[in-house]
This record gives C-alpha cells, sequence and structure tokens, in this order.
C-alpha cells in the first residue's frame, strides 16, 4: 500500500485559549451520545468558545496554555478537532490522554512553552511539524516547538494509528 504524501507546514488563524481547557470544555459530555463525526463536529470547544465553531475555517490552529486536553478518557475532544478541520494544536503542555488520543488519531499536537503569551486571537501562524518551527506571521516572531519523535511522526504521515497498522500489517 502507497502511502499518502501528509501536508507537514500548515498556515491558519490562531485561536488562542487559556489553561486547563478540558476535554469537557473541547466537546461537552452532553453530547456523548451523538455518533456522527458531522454531528460531533458541530459542537467543537462548545464549552470554552460556544461562537468558535463559527469563526473557525478549516486549517485553523489552536494555542492553548497549560494543560491542554485535560479530564476524560474519551475520544470525542479529538475527533470533533479533527473533524472541523484543525491543522494542528499548540499548547505548552496537554493532558497526557488526550496528547496520545489526538496523536493516534492524526491529530498534530506539539508542545511550546511559552506560546499563549507571545500569540494573539487570529494571529497568522506556520507550522511545520516535522522541525517544530513556528512562525508568527502577524507579528514576526519565531517559536521552537519541542520536535515529535520518529514513532509519533509515522503514525501522523499514516492518518493515525489505525491506517498505520493496516498499512503495516494489511489485515488491521
Amino acid at each position: 500500500m502507497e502511502l499518502a504524501v501528509m501536508k507537514t507546514i500548515f498556515t491558519g488563524r490562531a485561536f488562542v485559549f487559556g489553561k486547563n481547557i478540558d476535554t469537557d470544555q473541547i466537546y461537552p459530555g452532553r453530547f456523548v451520545e451523538l455518533t456522527e463525526e458531522k454531528d460531533i463536529a458541530r459542537h467543537a470547544m462548545e464549552g470554552a468558545d460556544p461562537g468558535f465553531v463559527k469563526e473557525f475555517k478549516r486549517g485553523d490552529v489552536i494555542v492553548a496554555a497549560t494543560n491542554f486536553g485535560c479530564g476524560s478518557s474519551r475520544e470525542h475532544a479529538a475527533i470533533t478537532l479533527k473533524t472541523i478541520g484543525v491543522s494542528v494544536i499548540l499548547a505548552e503542555s496537554f493532558g497526557r490522554i488526550f496528547y496520545r488520543n489526538a496523536i493516534n488519531l492524526g491529530l498534530p499536537v506539539l508542545i511550546c512553552p511559552e506560546i499563549s503569551a507571545h500569540v494573539k486571537n487570529k494571529d497568522v501562524l506556520e507550522v511545520d511539524i516535522n522541525t517544530g518551527k513556528i512562525i508568527n506571521q502577524t507579528s514576526g516572531t519565531v517559536f521552537q516547538a519541542q520536535p515529535l519523535s520518529d514513532y509519533p511522526l509515522a503514525i501522523l504521515h499514516h492518518g493515525g494509528i489505525k491506517p498505520m497498522m493496516k498499512n503495516s500489517r494489511g489485515d488491521f
């Protein structure tokens, strides 16, 4: 099976959030009974910003302070952000389970210390997920996120853990 070429440099507007944005703010639990991804996506970030879905455009970027995605282990939080078209999430730190769910679902997440203090809502960011280089095109500031190791990058390049396993074993 031939591996599709994944885009590794993303440019989009930043949507900036604070500390401790939990999975219930990313995807409120009252919608957990929804199963279709398009229905789930309608409620992205609704607990933190009810107008997010109306302003967000596919390819935009989420920027957050510390502990983004803390809370429950449900995958809905990462699914809703991937489905709405978040290109990458940049945060000073992540909830461990959310971070792994995002990678496994093929949603790039990068740790970038102090980024939330230097990026404003709607700044245009260019992010290279291979190197971790981030350019704030609005201010001209350059940041360096912690680059991902080879294994998470491989998962992302395959579009998630399931496609990667299918490609490697053929019977997943």
